[in-house]
């Protein structure tokens, strides 16, 4: 019974990844239509990715730099000051990676390709 259910599950599995696949082309190919060009279109669908997932990461890495610097960096010093220098550093990152999808598209259909 149990190798009944795994092949419906791994069906299904792999039907959802399919569309996943399918979705990630037409968003792919949308970008490429968008900027006129493959390497255009591929690149801002990369950054619009990055800036998607970075969103999370930055704040769970800010997160986890808050605890260091405030909850740990109060018995010890050098975590503290650990906490403070990898909290600035995902500060930094998120901005770059929130930023730079903008001075792509600015770049791009501002000064480059109509």
């Amino acid at each position: 019974m149990f190798i009944g259910a795994e092949e419906i599950l791994n069906s299904s599995t792999t039907t959802q990844l399919i569309k996943m696949s399918e979705t990630q082309e037409k968003e792919l190919s949308d970008y490429v239509e968008k900027y006129g060009s493959e390497s255009y279109g591929f690149t801002a669908f990369v950054l619009n990715k990055i800036r998607i997932f970075s969103i999370p990461l930055c704040f769970l890495g800010i997160v986890i730099s808050a605890v260091y610097q405030y909850v740990v960096g109060i018995r010890k010093l050098d975590v503290r000051y650990k906490g403070f220098y990898t909290m600035i550093t995902f500060i930094t990152l998120f901005v770059i990676a929130q930023v730079l999808p903008l001075v792509f598209v600015i770049v791009i259909k501002g000064f480059g390709r109509s």
